[in-house]
């Protein structure tokens, strides 16, 4: 759960052997045979398990990024290939990067990861975003253009915002979209969300369990509603593509939805408010 979603620290100096703005070297050739397998497997898990369970495109970024199951991949490598289609690059960091930074470089397409990778013993969960999480769950989708567009105009966003209640909001946008987002389209709903995309049990829990609430997309209501952080979620949103995201977010006037939403309690995870379109999980 990169950036806002992982609860980012407040502004903190650079640690050490970091840039100014919290880079620093992938040092690729310092992975063990035991990591890249760790990633190898991993990656072999969720390209199964998501079968006919994520959208489109990210099944196209991974084919496009030539990610796969042959080690960690070099982030140079990456680059080039992420910067030909969408202008976006992917750069090493020590772990969660304070909110600041973290809006800066997605306002400039850049997408900041965590270098190091979870061990055998944390397959199935990791409090802090490793390279995997980051690289398979979130890289793909940087691929497809509105998708990248939204990533930028989220940064531009958070780049803007005051200190206060306005970064808790932003954080709940971010954590319902870009790491637990569905999308529903003819077939059913598929997942987006890189929380779910490189969770091997919320990505089936997410789109066949009675039990979470899903709900239609709207920014108002997704910024007041609070997420757990150490479970399954309660409810997800569901938009109905990406150019729809960017055209309800990119283009909103965010000083007068903080305005409003100044005025609104914040929503508990799980609660059906009575406005709310509610899809069906998918049959198993």
């Amino acid at each position: 759960m990169k950036g806002l979603s992982a609860q980012t620290s407040r502004r903190n100096p650079a640690p050490a052997g970091a840039a100014p703005d919290w880079t620093i070297p992938q040092r690729w050739a310092d992975y063990t045979a035991a990591e890249h397998e760790i990633w190898n497997l991993l990656f072999r898990r969720q390209v199964e398990q998501l079968e006919n369970r994520v959208v489109p495109a990210f099944s196209r970024g991974i084919k496009a990024l030539g990610l796969a199951a042959n080690g960690i991949p070099r982030f140079e490598t990456l680059n080039e290939r992420l910067q030909r289609l969408t202008g976006w690059t992917v750069l090493p960091v020590p772990g969660i990067v304070p909110e600041e930074i973290f809006f800066h470089h997605l306002a400039h397409r850049r997408f900041v990861a965590g270098r190091f990778i979870r061990t055998a013993e944390q397959l199935d969960y990791l409090e802090e975003p490793d390279v995997f999480h980051d690289v398979f769950g979130h890289v793909p989708l940087l691929a497809d253009g509105a998708y990248a567009n939204y990533m930028q105009a989220y940064g531009e966003a958070g780049v803007r915002a005051q200190p206060g209640p306005a970064l808790a909001q932003l954080a709940r946008l971010y954590w319902y979209t870009v790491e637990f987002g569905l999308m529903r389209d003819a077939h059913g709903l598929r997942i987006f969300g890189a929380g779910i995309v490189s969770s091997n049990g919320e990505s089936e829990y997410a789109l066949v369990s009675p039990d979470p609430l899903r709900i239609g997309f709207g920014v108002r209501r997704t910024m007041r509603t609070e997420y757990p952080i150490d479970s399954f979620q309660k409810n997800y949103f569901v938009i109905d593509s990406f150019a729809d995201l960017v055209r309800l977010t990119a283009d909103a006037d965010f000083t007068d939805i903080y305005r409003e939403l100044a005025t609104l309690p914040t929503i508990a995870a799980g609660v059906k408010m009575p406005n709310d379109l509610l899809f069906a999980p998918n049959r198993p």
